[in-house]
């Protein structure tokens, strides 16, 4: 469907501009978003900053998210999934402080200072280069909202249906170019899903 991040950004860009969306502040998420984020924000014509959260993955399978650390620290679980797989508490608040540190080491790389720039009174987009179980971008709009932002949008290339309308329910709109029923994996929507480093995510940045 998208070539690579910047043509999904582009394409994202369009419908954003399409619906008149506007923004205050766009905040991509790290890594993958920020190609994403940097394109929606040009025509937005609004600034852009990160908001971080650390997926922590299952038992045996860390691609598939049980649940997602924020950069406060505050942790976000998927009940029904920890129950159906029998993860014990103990491995979830292991797993809670490995990426509580993790996502504080994210903070410090890409803010240097606050988990969150200033949200409160503005309309902010978050972006991501997908969604799949939605863990880390549900933890990630928490902050946003948390921090007092007046209006929160959601705005990826791409996820499953299901997962696009429990967002719905955490901000005030979820925008997706698509959402197939036959969803496998983000990547499988991009030709080219490079892993984006750390530091070309941060060049990405104002």
């Amino acid at each position: 469907m998208f070539a690579d991040r910047e043509d999904a950004g582009r394409r994202l860009a369009d419908l954003l501009d399409d619906r008149e969306t506007e923004a205050d502040l766009v905040l991509g998420i790290p890594r993958g978003g920020l190609p994403v984020a940097r394109e929606v924000a040009d025509r937005l014509r609004a600034p852009l900053d990160v908001v971080v959260a650390s997926k922590v993955g299952a038992p045996g399978n860390p691609e598939l998210a049980v649940g997602a650390v924020a950069g406060d620290g505050s942790a976000w679980w998927n009940e029904d999934l920890v129950s159906y797989l029998s993860v014990d508490d103990d491995y979830l608040e292991r797993e809670r402080e490995r990426e509580a540190e993790a996502a504080r080491e994210k903070v410090s790389m890409y803010r240097g200072g606050d988990p969150l720039p200033d949200v409160e009174g503005k309309r902010v987009v978050v972006v991501d280069d997908g969604v799949a179980t939605g863990a880390t971008a549900r933890a990630c709009l928490r902050q946003v909202v948390a921090g007092g932002a007046t209006h929160v949008v959601l705005a990826v290339p791409v996820g499953p249906p299901s997962t696009v309308t429990e967002l719905e329910s955490e901000c005030d709109d979820v925008v997706t170019i698509d959402s197939p029923e036959a969803f496998g994996a983000v990547g499988a929507f991009y030709r080219d899903f490079t892993q984006v480093t750390d530091e070309e995510a941060a060049a990405y940045l104002d």
